[in-house]
């Protein structure tokens, strides 16, 4: 299974690409997708959509983990957040891929152990998790692939949940 985890934005978007073989994890690629702050609104969510559709088609994922809006005080924030969001379920749709949605807690929950856990407590579960021995960067990257490792084990044991009702 491949799953693509992605962190919406529109000034960066982080994702990460990871294989699963059964319990073994591999990291295939993450990085961002950066506008630039002098683009339009609307020229930066064409440029999110032009390279999430690349992404798509250069890497196959079977599976999209995303992380749900989390609303805090700024509102400015939330609102290209969910603009960054529309277009990433909107590209995923089309292509005909699986979106899984979690929130923040969710994912530090499953990556971690700890739905609490501090960025770095995060990057750091990820890089090992991945024997990935460089730190991420940036963070935003590490987010795409932390969401990517939660999508493969909330795939995974949806799976399980479905046999079992069998």
């Amino acid at each position: 299974m491949r799953a693509m985890g992605i962190d919406p934005g529109t000034a960066i978007c982080g994702f990460g690409v990871v294989d699963s073989d059964g319990s073994r994890l591999k990291p295939v690629t993450y990085g961002t997708i950066q506008t630039p702050s002098k683009a339009s609104d609307a020229e930066r969510l064409v440029m999110l959509f032009d390279g999430l559709n690349e992404l798509y088609r250069k890497y196959q994922p079977d599976i999209i983990g995303v992380e749900q809006l989390f609303f805090n005080r700024n509102v400015t924030t939330a609102i290209t957040v969910g603009q960054a969001r529309g277009v990433i379920l909107l590209t995923a749709q089309q292509a005909g891929i699986p979106i899984l949605e979690f929130s923040p807690l969710q994912v530090k929950q499953g990556v971690t152990g700890y739905g609490r856990a501090t960025k770095e407590q995060v990057i750091d579960m990820t890089m090992r998790l991945l024997g990935i021995r460089q730190k991420i960067k940036p963070d935003d990257a590490a987010d795409g692939l932390a969401m990517a490792i939660y999508a493969i084990y909330s795939s995974h044991s949806m799976s399980l949940k479905r046999k079992v009702q069998l």
